[in-house]
């Protein structure tokens, strides 16, 4: 009897552990906001990479990212809530491995805040429609800003310029 309770309790708590990480909704539909889901939720909608990265403040490997010589015309959105970030315009190769622009596509889609972890001294890029972690700022870009964005290619998405209408259409605008 002891057993039984026992495997019963831990098929419960198996359960309820696993379910947290479940899919509130189709995930191919990246429009939603912060405020939609619970941190444990975003497991449900991001890979484990990007989540680790836009959640967890993690970072992609070097030169490993799909974007970071990636050169069509388009805009980048976030991989998790489908905001405009950045314009294939303001793309250039900065050779850190990692995608560079020199600016945002608009000055409210991004935010940044300061970062002393690691025993540094950054400017960390925030979306700042669902709070994901994007990446850094650095002051060593080209004109005309002289700025860097040095962003994960987990954490965005890239839409074509010819597709931007219908694709953006179906994400929540940014607040």
């Amino acid at each position: 009897m002891n057993t039984l309770f026992t495997s019963v309790l831990c098929c419960l708590a198996l359960v309820t552990i696993f379910s947290g990480c479940q899919a509130q909704y189709d995930a191919s539909e990246p429009s939603h906001s912060a405020d939609s889901l619970k941190t444990s939720s975003w497991c449900g909608v991001l890979s484990s990479d990007a989540y680790r990265v836009l959640r967890e403040q993690g970072t992609e490997a070097r030169f490993s990212g799909e974007f970071w010589l990636h050169d069509e015309d388009g805009v980048y959105v976030c991989m998790g809530c489908g905001s405009q970030l950045f314009d294939s315009g303001a793309k250039f190769k900065s050779n850190s491995g990692w995608p560079s622009f020199f600016e945002p596509a608009a000055a409210t889609g991004v935010g940044t805040h300061l970062d002393m972890s690691h025993g540094m001294r950054r400017m960390e890029v925030v979306c700042n429609a669902c709070g994901g972690h994007l990446g850094h700022v650095f002051e060593d870009g080209p004109p005309p800003t002289g700025l860097r964005y040095c962003i994960n290619s987990v954490a965005l998405d890239f839409v074509p310029r010819d597709s931007i209408d219908a694709k953006l259409a179906t994400v929540e605008p940014a607040e």
